[in-house]
């Protein structure tokens, strides 16, 4: 048996009054997910559990089976993960975005999507300027990145940061990192700020007009985690497909095969189709595949409906069209789909909302849905409060 996991990053989101009160997923053209929804079983799921941010590695976290509360322990060491970047004892991973700030406001969370050239530039810069024995930069993908501190004091980890995703359009002086030893991360990031703005990739790209990456933001942090591998947990071997460091990250904590697909961009222009056929090469020598598509949660953050989508029309045709193909003359397989949170374009941010799925495939009547939406998933009276439970469902489920 064969077991695919397709997550449409942010694609749950609310009615809209420019689409007659539906959502961005009911007005998507998404043949394939109704195909599923409507031969398979559709229900909703809580990946974000009570008084948890609806973070997206705390949603995919639920998602593979572990329970957040128990096993979560900040982005920050995920991406270390997925960078080579080893935590010892003591010491605590920062995420290190380069954002865009004008005066006292943030402009723009991504640097307008700075290209990985440009920006690992700009770290590496950053650390010859500001790294020394305790402080490390680390490079990333886009407008991602790694700070990580040595023999760090345990005080640090209760610092609230917010997200620079949330607070786009805001104060940064009303949202710098709080509590008792707030002031390192916050001299870091005004020190960035003023290396930055004289740096040459900056001038060049207000010439383009284009968003400067004029300063990092730290936020995420957490320590090294400690998780049972996917293999010790269920019995099956498997493999991760994303362009995001933390999603490829939480796959090498879990002993998954992490696979890099060139053309993976994390954003709109992102190879979709070479996403899908990665996975069923991969699914040659593995059980089990995750698939995760991160241009809908994009498109929500930006307030862009009309991206958002055309993200989930693409995913409908590209990855979950060539995965259903991939299995025509093959039966021996079983499908889920959903979001992993929701990223409503009205709020430009995550929220905590139960999520539709949908599974497909061996072993699952089909309910006769008419739709793969959060309306009609509310119909199903398949729900799952405790997200990290539905894996087991998944794997499980037998309606023959």
């Amino acid at each position: 048996m064969k077991y695919i996991i397709l997550v449409g990053d942010g694609m749950a989101d609310y009615p809209l009054s420019e689409l007659g009160e539906r959502t961005p997923l009911e007005a998507a053209r998404t043949p394939n997910l109704v195909f599923i929804a409507k031969h398979g079983r559709l229900g909703r799921v809580k990946t974000i559990p009570k008084k948890m941010a609806p973070a997206s590695d705390v949603a995919n976290i639920s998602i593979l089976g572990y329970d957040p509360a128990k096993y979560y322990s900040g982005r920050g060491p995920l991406e270390a993960a997925n960078l080579g970047v080893e935590l010892g004892e003591g010491d605590i991973a920062f995420r290190c975005n380069l954002i865009t700030v004008s005066g006292d406001k943030l402009i723009d969370y991504s640097a307008g999507h700075i290209s990985s050239k440009e920006a690992g530039i700009l770290i590496n810069f950053l650390n010859e300027k500001l790294g020394s024995e305790s402080i490390s930069f680390f490079p990333g993908v886009s407008y991602r990145h790694l700070m990580l501190l040595k023999n760090a004091s345990p005080g640090l980890l209760s610092l609230k940061c917010k997200p620079p995703h949330d607070i786009a359009g805001q104060k940064v002086s009303k949202n710098l990192p709080k509590g008792d030893e707030a002031g390192l991360l916050v001299k870091l990031m005004q020190d960035s700020r003023k290396l930055l703005e004289g740096h040459e990739i900056n001038h060049v790209r207000i010439d383009l007009k284009e968003n400067p990456a004029n300063m990092i933001w730290l936020w995420g942090q957490g320590a090294k985690p400690s998780m049972p591998s996917f293999k010790e947990k269920y019995g099956l071997t498997g493999s991760v497909i994303s362009a995001v460091d933390l999603i490829r990250g939480l796959g090498k904590i879990l002993g998954l095969d992490v696979i890099k697909v060139p053309g993976a961009t994390g954003y709109y222009d992102t190879d979709y189709e070479g996403k899908a056929r990665a996975a069923l090469k991969s699914l040659e020598r593995h059980d089990f595949v995750f698939v995760h598509v991160e241009a809908p949660d994009e498109a929500g953050h930006n307030g862009d409906l009309r991206e958002k989508i055309a993200a989930i029309e693409r995913f409908d045709q590209l990855v979950a069209g060539t995965i259903l193909k991939g299995f025509k003359r093959n039966k021996n397989f079983r499908i889920m789909v959903l979001p992993d949170h929701a990223t409503p374009v009205s709020l430009k941010t995550h929220t905590a909302d139960a999520v539709p799925f949908g599974i497909f495939g061996k072993g699952v009547l089909g309910r006769g849905f008419l739709n793969f939406s959060e309306k009609e998933a509310e119909k199903s009276d398949l729900f799952f409060e405790k997200g990290y439970e539905l894996m087991d469902y998944f794997l499980k489920v037998s309606e023959e």
